[in-house]
C-alpha cells in the first residue's frame, strides 16, 4: 500500500476553481479549497505528476501538519510534535523559507521562522539521537501559512515556482506569469481549432501557453524539481514515469491558428525566441504590429490579451486612446469574443462596451479585472463535410 499525503497547491486568488478542475482531471481527490490554495490527496506519484502537469498551480507542497497556535510556546510545542523524521533524513537541509500571517496573533515572520526551526531541531535530536545536524544533504524548505491562528505547514517539492516553465528567458516590461496566463485561457471556451490573437503579446506568454495546450505539452516537461533529490520519500522511478507520460501525450502534429502582435519589434523577437525554447514556434505567428492594424478575415476567433494599464505615470495619459482603438478594432471582428485582463478601471468605458462577465483576480498584490466580452457560438460542425467545415459556411 503506497503512502498517501495531503498536498497543497497555491494559486492566484480568484482562480481556485480552475486549479481544482485541473487536479480532479489528473485523478486526485480534493480535500479543501481555500482562498489562494487547493489541498488534495495523493501519493509519491501524485507529487511528481502534479509538478509536471499542473498549468495553474504555483507550486506543490507536501503538508506536514496543521494546528492552532496563539502563542509562540504553542507554536514551538505543536511544531515539535510533528514527526519530522518521517519527512527529513538525518543529513537533510531544512528551514522555514517563508511564513505568512493573516488575522493571527502571531505575525512576525522572522520569529515564526526561528522558533519553528528550533522546535524541528529539538524533535530530530530525539528521533535521530544526534546533537548536531550537518545539513549537507537534500533541501526540504518549509512554507508556513497562519490564518486566524490556524497554522498550516507545507514542505516545498517544486523549488522554483511552477510558473518558471524554462522557456521564458526574455520578458517584456510588465509580463504576465505563465500560470496566470494558462488559468485565464482555461477560463475561456477557446479550443485549439479556434483562432486566438493576442494584440499586446509582449514576450509571448498567452500564445505560447495556448500552443502548449493545443499540443498537449505538460508545462513542467522541460524543467527540474526540488523533490527529485528526495530519495527517502520519492523513488526516482516516479519522476521518470511522470516525464515518460508527459512525452507520450505530446501531439506534435497539432494544427492551430495562434497569433501574437506587439508594437515593439525587439519584444516580438524575444517572443519568438521564447516560443522556440518552448518548442512551439512552428505553431505561432508573431508580428510587429500596432493594435490599430488588428484585423482578421475569419469569424468566431478569440482575443485574449493583457494590454498596458499605466504602471508608470507617463503611460497613463495614453490609455484612453489605446483602449478606444482596441474597442474599435474588436467591433470590426465579426462574431469574435474578447478576454482582457487589466488593472485599468476605465477599460470598459473606453472599449465602448460593457463586459458580459467580469472577474476580479489578484495578480500578485495588484487587483486586476478579467473582462469577458462574449461573441456568438460557432455553428455545429457538419461531419459530412470533413474537419474544419462549419454548417452554413
Amino acid at each position: 500500500m503506497r503512502k498517501t499525503y495531503e498536498l497543497i497547491a497555491p494559486c492566484h486568488f480568484g482562480l481556485e476553481a480552475v486549479l481544482k478542475k485541473e487536479i480532479v482531471d489528473l485523478g486526485y481527490e480534493i480535500s479543501q479549497v481555500e482562498d489562494g490554495r487547493v489541498t488534495f490527496i495523493g501519493d509519491d506519484e501524485a507529487i511528481c505528476r502534479a509538478n509536471v502537469f499542473l498549468r495553474t498551480g504555483e507550486r506543490v507542497l507536501l503538508k506536514a501538519g496543521s494546528f492552532r497556535a496563539e502563542s509562540f510556546e504553542e507554536l514551538f510545542e505543536n511544531t515539535k510534535a510533528i514527526a519530522w523524521e518521517e519527512f527529513i533524513p538525518r543529513d537533510g537541509k531544512f528551514w522555514v523559507t517563508k511564513a505568512s500571517s493573516i488575522k493571527s496573533k502571531l505575525f512576525s515572520p522572522s520569529d515564526i521562522q526561528r522558533i519553528m526551526k528550533k522546535a524541528m531541531v529539538e524533535r530530530m535530536r530525539k528521533a535521530y539521537g544526534a546533537e548536531v545536524f550537518p545539513e549537507t544533504g537534500s533541501s526540504y524548505p518549509l512554507r508556513v501559512f497562519l490564518y486566524k491562528d490556524q497554522v498550516t505547514i507545507g514542505i516545498d517539492t517544486s523549488g522554483e515556482s511552477l510558473h518558471k516553465r524554462g522557456y521564458r528567458t526574455l520578458a517584456s516590461k510588465a509580463p504576465i506569469t505563465e500560470t496566470l496566463a494558462a488559468a485565464l485561457i482555461l477560463l475561456t471556451p477557446w479550443r485549439k481549432d479556434r483562432i486566438l490573437v493576442d494584440p499586446f503579446c509582449g514576450s509571448g506568454t498567452f500564445p505560447i501557453e495556448a500552443a502548449m495546450m493545443a499540443a498537449n505539452m505538460a508545462p513542467g516537461m522541460n524543467r527540474s524539481f526540488l523533490a527529485e533529490d528526495w530519495k527517502n520519500l520519492i523513488p526516482r522511478k516516479c519522476w521518470y514515469e511522470a516525464m515518460d507520460e508527459a512525452n507520450e501525450l505530446v501531439d506534435s502534429q497539432a494544427q492551430t491558428d495562434i497569433q501574437g502582435y506587439d508594437i515593439d519589434g525587439s519584444i516580438v523577437k524575444a517572443a519568438r525566441a521564447n516560443a522556440q525554447a518552448a518548442g512551439v514556434d512552428h505553431m505561432i505567428h508573431f508580428q510587429e504590429r500596432p493594435v490599430s492594424a488588428l484585423s482578421h478575415p475569419k469569424k468566431y476567433g478569440f482575443l485574449i490579451t493583457n494590454p498596458p494599464y499605466g504602471e508608470r505615470l507617463e503611460d497613463k495619459e495614453n490609455l484612453p486612446g489605446l483602449y478606444r482603438e482596441l474597442g474599435a478594432r474588436f467591433m470590426d471582428l465579426d462574431s469574435w469574443s474578447a478576454y482582457i485582463i487589466t488593472a485599468y478601471e476605465d477599460a470598459e468605458k473606453h472599449i465602448g462596451r460593457k463586459a458580459d462577465k467580469n472577474r476580479k483576480i489578484y495578480n500578485g498584490m495588484m487587483k486586476t479585472y478579467f473582462y469577458q466580452f462574449l461573441g456568438p457560438k460557432p455553428p455545429a460542425r457538419n461531419k459530412d463535410r470533413g474537419p474544419g467545415s462549419w454548417k452554413g459556411d
